[in-house]
């Protein structure tokens, strides 16, 4: 089952800490497949923000009283229809935040290892048209956060110095105007 919460969270640290929290509350593993899904204006905020989705097993399942939830057809909360939207999306988009090996992702590994080890089911390279090698090298920071994309889950990298790769999204990027503010 997919639970779909939100607390109109905007910003990704935000969301990732709900989504933590929920885990903890609901006292499933770390490794619990769980997402952060864009929610559009309209949908109980007047801004875009961000909801969360997170595979659940089939029970009785009591969310955190502070959240709006969606669960198969109910919906409790100001935002139950971001969390119905988020729960929608889980294993078709959205940018993954737990999953299963996720914890054994840091330093340097192989692509191989990366899939091997983890959820991941496959790495691409950003405007480029081939995956890489098994052999290729990613350097983790520490930061893996693969995206849904084809109904795989999907970790995208971007070239790094030494012939190696990164994930694409980096764990503490500078914000926009940060230096000519």
């Amino acid at each position: 089952m997919i639970l779909g919460v939100d607390t109109g969270t905007r910003t990704l640290a935000a969301a990732e800490h709900l989504l933590h929290t929920v885990v903890r509350a609901l006292g499933l593993p770390g490794d619990a497949v769980g997402c952060t899904h864009l929610v559009p204006a309209g949908l109980g905020m007047p801004e875009p923000h961000l909801a969360c989705s997170l595979e659940v097993p089939g029970g009785p399942v009591k969310p955190p009283a502070e959240v709006s939830w969606a669960l198969g057809g109910e919906r409790v909360g100001p935002l139950a229809e971001g969390a119905a939207l988020a729960a929608a999306e889980h294993g078709r988009s959205g940018r993954v935040v737990t999953f299963p090996g996720r914890d054994r992702l840091t330093g340097t590994l192989t692509v191989g290892e990366l899939r091997g080890g983890s959820a991941i089911d496959r790495v691409l390279v950003l405007a480029t048209p081939d995956p890489p090698a098994d052999d290729a090298l990613v350097v983790t920071n520490d930061h893996v956060r693969p995206i849904w994309r084809d109904g795989l889950m999907t970790l995208l990298t971007m070239p790094a110095a030494g012939g190696r790769l990164a994930p694409a999204e980096v764990p503490n990027p500078t914000p926009c105007c940060a230096d000519h503010a």
